[in-house]
């Protein structure tokens, strides 16, 4: 992640610099140590314009986190929905599932605007935070989850129910710690990888959450 903030672009209309700047300056301080004079002030505007479009700093938070989760979402359903239609009247096998779920997110063109790296940092944040994480992950993601969750289940009939959600919540520790980007697997790696590549990491966790789910969930027994 960059170490500073830079302002957002001035051609931007200013609600939109505000969502910008709150998400830069939450991504990299988290939401208590930001205030709404400080993300008015990145953004350019008076701080009564960012109460008169947000409310309170909560509401804006929340409105920062919605913006991109819905096009996540959309991304990763419509890729679930292709993988289910090319295998009809098949289930999607586990490999196409993970696939639709992580690829949309590690891979593509947005990776490289700081705004989805500052979000991607967010939802890490989020996810690891015990204030904010069960609720905003469960409003934001969890209907999308679930429709996940239920072709992994079509995908591996003999499962045992809690192995699969056991499975899921792996995935997403490895998912949250490839967004938070820390720099710790370059230093273990003495620079073999590179935490800002998301793109590599998406082979890697493929790879591994595939192998995971069908070794742990092939069998009742």
């Amino acid at each position: 992640m960059a170490d500073t903030l830079a302002n957002p672009k001035p051609e931007t209309d200013r609600r939109t610099r505000i969502l910008d700047a709150a998400e830069a300056l939450f991504s990299h301080k988290g939401y208590d140590a930001v205030s709404l004079r400080e993300i008015a002030r990145l953004a350019d505007v008076d701080v009564a314009l960012a109460s008169y479009h947000f409310g309170r700093k909560r509401e804006l938070f929340d409105a920062v986190f919605l913006r991109r989760a819905e096009v996540l979402n959309r991304m990763r359903l419509d890729a679930l929905d292709r993988a289910e239609a090319a295998s009809a009247p098949e289930p999607a096998p586990v490999e196409a599932v993970i696939q639709a779920y992580l690829r949309p997110l590690l891979t593509g063109d947005h990776l490289a605007e700081e705004g989805w790296r500052n979000y991607y940092a967010l939802v890490a944040y989020v996810n690891n935070s015990s204030d904010l994480g069960g609720e905003l992950m469960s409003q934001f993601f969890d209907p999308m989850v679930e429709r996940f969750m239920a072709a992994l289940k079509a995908a591996l009939p003999d499962a045992r129910p809690e192995a699969l959600y056991w499975g899921y919540h792996c995935l997403s520790g490895a998912l949250t710690l490839a967004f938070a980007q820390t720099g710790r697997i370059d230093r273990l790696s003495r620079g073999l990888c590179r935490s800002e590549d998301l793109e590599g990491a998406y082979a890697h966790i493929h790879a591994f959450a595939v192998g995971g789910f069908e070794r742990a969930c092939g069998s009742r027994s």
